[in-house]
């Protein structure tokens, strides 16, 4: 077991970041001893001789004018006489002290604070910092590996412009903070990629980064190879989305499928397609992607949720999403749970429904389908005041991490007033990192909670019940899996049964469902606002 000695030397007696690392040491197997503060170094020399440490981490974080001498003295009355010795000499303290450690050059180590977790991990680890010739992985299992305990990092970027979006790209990877770049294209992009002649060049950069070629892709990946070399990926657009596909799997290596189930149609007119051929394209996409060993996230379950579906069609919605992509073939899944959407929905209750989400999701596994945990926090709970924002994001990443996540979608707290430039999203990584850290060093069990988990078991049973009756709409057996029947989902919607207030007044869907905010839940009410159970709402409905 290697040793190392810690100590606050000359007048220094600000201990805590030299106890902290002897803390995190200990994690990697150190035996540790602290000297105290305000150490002399004969002092120091003295508990060297007698711990005969492998490495000596001194603190001094006083004036860097006085660290000079003191620097020097070290060097003369210990570091000299070590000289043939394999110790190491280390240095914590603050940037204009750090400046003069350099100049001695007697310490293997500098750190000053600033330095990402990682790097210090690397240091005790004796592993190297994965940088230019050694890539971390570009496969999202392996990054998840890779950075276990700690989640994966994801981000939507997409500026006006692709020349800004490209030194964008380029700043977020030079910062080693993101695992994950999400494209996010312009709707033009999204929806006329292959027909430019139907594009309204007035909505150039609407929404996202205007693509228009293949090679446009290309030029944000080549961005991208640098700095701890991000994953890329990007939406599956809302038209010809096989061949979209095809175009992001040469040219950004698309780390992972992003479809719908049952959206960017006529539903939500996103795009012009009929609902019904729609879900049998997106399943179409689902099945390609699986063919090739592309992980899928179908983004479904949220979808009803911004739209004030109660708290049980977002579960029956998650599984039934799920359930499609196994079918389809899909081995690894990745599983989105959309925190605070709706933004009325309490903690509690918002923990309580993705719980239910995970465990009927789960419940799927077996060893040709694994799910990966993605969790975020919802858009629309953004306030406009970036620091009650601030809050939000510190917050809602406390409350994910409950799920113990995979990939760890941040949505940076400027997103309620203008999509997230390089700067912000790097300062919103940082303050999302930080959450993560606390809740890794040891945070009480949320899921424990009483209403969790009654409110969780009730949400099960309401989504089994709409699961039910979407499979008896197929009264004369004309499917052999009704669930992943284009037509009887799509029937489904007319009907009601998976519903939403805000599809009032759409063809495609119902929009009949009354719901309300009551302790935190989105239930369903009826016309008086009174609650009904789900068992009362689905025996109103025909099949």
């Amino acid at each position: 077991m290697k040793k190392i000695l810690g100590a606050c030397i000359g007048s220094c007696v600000h201990i805590a970041g030299i106890l902290n690392f002897l803390s995190l040491s200990k994690k990697y197997g150190y035996k540790t001893e602290f000297a105290g503060s305000a150490c002399s170094i004969d002092r120091l020399k003295e508990n060297i001789e007698k711990y005969k440490p492998d490495i000596v981490a001194v603190s001094y974080r006083l004036s860097p004018e006085s660290a000079l001498p003191l620097f020097k003295e070290l060097k003369e009355k210990i570091i000299k006489e070590l000289k043939r010795s394999k110790m190491e000499f280390i240095l914590g303290g603050t940037k204009p002290v750090a400046e003069v450690g350099k100049k001695l050059g007697i310490f293997s180590a500098i750190f000053t604070g600033e330095e990402r977790i990682e790097e210090i991990e690397s240091f005790l680890t004796k592993k190297k910092i994965k940088r230019g010739s050694e890539i971390p992985p570009q496969d999202i299992l392996g990054r998840v590996n890779y950075k276990k305990p700690f989640p994966v990092i994801r981000h939507h970027y997409g500026r006006p412009s692709l020349e800004e979006t490209k030194k964008g790209i380029r700043k977020i990877s030079s910062s080693g903070l993101l695992d994950v770049i999400s494209i996010g294209p312009d709707q033009n992009t999204q929806e006329f990629f292959f027909h430019p002649e139907k594009m309204d060049r007035n909505q150039d950069g609407a929404g996202g980064v205007p693509l228009r070629s293949a090679e446009d892709f290309k030029s944000l990946y080549s961005a991208s190879r640098t700095g701890n070399y991000p994953l890329m990926r990007c939406y599956s657009g809302t038209n010809d989305i096989i061949k979209m596909a095809e175009i992001l799997k040469e040219s950004i290596n698309n780390a992972w499928c992003a479809v719908p189930l049952c959206w960017y149609n006529e539903l939500d007119n996103r795009s012009s397609r009929n609902l019904k051929d729609a879900i049998a394209e997106n399943q179409s996409v689902m099945r390609w992607h699986a063919e090739r060993d592309i992980p899928v996230e179908v983004n479904e379950s949220h979808h009803w949720s911004l739209r004030y579906s109660p708290d049980s069609v977002a579960v029956a919605a998650a599984y039934i999403a799920a359930y499609n992509a196994r079918m389809m073939g899909v081995k690894v899944y990745i599983s989105q749970y959309m925190f605070n959407t709706p933004p009325e929905t309490s903690f509690t209750m918002d923990l309580a429904k993705m719980l239910a989400k995970v465990e009927m999701i789960e419940s799927m596994h077996d060893s040709n389908f694994l799910t990966l945990r993605q969790t975020r926090t919802g858009l629309f709970s953004y306030p406009t005041d970036y620091d009650e924002s601030k809050g939000q994001l510190a917050s809602s990443t406390l409350l994910q991490m409950q799920l113990s996540p995979h990939i760890l979608h941040v949505v940076a707290y400027c997103e309620a007033d203008h999509a997230a430039r390089a700067e912000d999203i790097i300062e919103s990584i940082k303050i999302a990192r930080k959450v993560i850290y606390n809740y890794l060093d040891g945070c009480p069990d949320m899921k424990l909670d009483g209403d969790v988990i009654s409110r969780k078991e009730e949400l099960k049973y309401d989504a089994g019940l709409i699961i039910e009756k979407i499979k008896s709409l197929d009264k004369d057996r004309k499917f052999e899996n009704p669930l992943i029947s284009p037509e009887i989902i799509a029937k489904s919607i007319k009907a009601g049964i998976l519903d939403a207030p805000h599809l009032k007044g759409v063809k495609a869907g119902k929009g009949e469902v009354r719901t309300a905010f009551i302790d935190g839940k989105n239930v369903i009410v009826d016309s008086y606002g009174k609650p009904i159970t789900e068992e009362e709402r689905l025996d109103k409905i025909p099949v």
